[in-house]
Formats: structure tokens, sequence, C-alpha cells
């Protein structure tokens, strides 16, 4: 396993004051705003778009939590059965504007999911998205409204968003499997023909 540091703790604290300037100049101030994280990492992530705002604004922003689980479009294909959570949505968002808040945007499959579970709570006046990082390989027509960083990839890795609220500190790194294991297996083609890092064995 290969690992990339592409945001330290400082830069993703940047980043999601900038994108909370931007939720409060796109909607005008704070009036009917809700801010709304996919759990796990959407959830923290929210939260600490709510405190930035109200920094700004000197207002509170209802936060709330939102589980997707049973809305994922590929229930029939897992073998075992998604962890579920209770979603916790603060107050009616019938007329509001909800801002959905991720770490990772990647295919859109769990923003769909997100929006069809959030219309069972009511209908919102409109739905806006704020992710952390845009990793590109969409397969659903979904933009992001916020963008922390847009990082293309392959698909062979894996983009990982670490919070101190869950993994105990903050940082966002890309994970290459195929590299890791290529180093690996060179490696050890190395020590079986006598090599090391720096050339031929002495």
């Amino acid at each position: 396993m290969s690992e990339k540091v592409i945001m330290s703790a400082e830069e993703m604290r940047r980043a999601l004051t900038r994108i909370a300037h931007e939720i409060v100049e796109k909607n005008h101030g704070c009036q009917d705003l809700m801010v709304v994280g996919i759990y796990t990492r959407g959830v923290p992530l929210a939260r600490r778009l709510a405190a930035s705002i109200k920094g700004i604004e000197g207002v509170e922003v209802s936060v709330g939590a939102l589980d997707i689980g049973l809305y994922r479009d590929d229930l029939a294909y897992l073998e075992l059965p998604p962890k579920l959570r209770s979603s916790d949505i603060p107050a009616d968002i019938a007329g509001k504007r909800i801002v959905l808040v991720d770490d990772v945007l990647y295919t859109g499959r769990s923003t769909r999911a997100a929006m069809d579970a959030l219309v069972d709570f009511g209908r919102p006046q409109c739905v806006q998205l704020a992710v952390l990082v845009d990793r590109g390989h969409r397969e659903l027509p979904i933009r992001p409204d916020y963008v922390g960083k847009n990082l293309p990839t392959s698909r062979k890795e894996e983009v990982e968003v670490r919070l101190k609220e869950v993994d105990g500190s903050d940082e966002v790194v890309i994970v290459d499997w195929a590299r890791g294991q290529a180093a690996s297996e060179e490696l050890r083609h190395n020590a079986s023909s006598g090599r090391d890092d720096y050339g031929p064995g002495r």
C-alpha cells in the first residue's frame, strides 16, 4: 500500500472556511438554511461548517445527520446488510435550503441515495451539495455546489478523509494499493536476487 497526504489539517480548515463563506454568499445569509451531513464523516464536517457559518454571521444554523443505508442502489448485491444509524433531522425541512455535506464525491451514487432519503423528511426549497474532495469518475449526473479540493484520481486509488472526531487526526490521503503491492513485489524480488533499494548487492 502506498499512501500520500494531499490535504493537511490546516488545508482542510481553510477549505471548510472558504466553503462556509461560499454557502453564506450563495444563500444571501442563513435564513431557512440547514446543514445535513451524510454518515459517517459528512456529519462532523457539517458541524464544522455550521460552526464556521456562525463565526461569519453570528447565527446558529441547524445541523442534521442523514443515514442512507436503506437507500443504496446496491443492496441486492451486498453479502451483508449495511450498518444502519438513526437519521437526526432537527426540524421540518419543508421550504428549507438544505446543504448536504459529504467527505468525498466519487460516482454520485451516495449523493443520489442521500437525496432520496432526505425527501422522506419533507420537500425542501432546494438542495445543495458540499464536499471536501471531488475525485471525479461520476456515474450519475451530479455536480457539487461547493468543493474543498478537486482531485484527479485513478479508479485504482482510494481517497481517505480522516477526521479528529472519527479517526483521531485531520488529513486527506490517497491510497494506491496497486503501487504499494508493486513496490512490495519489487522489494521481494530484489531481496531474492541479492539487490537492495540502491542497486546491486555488494
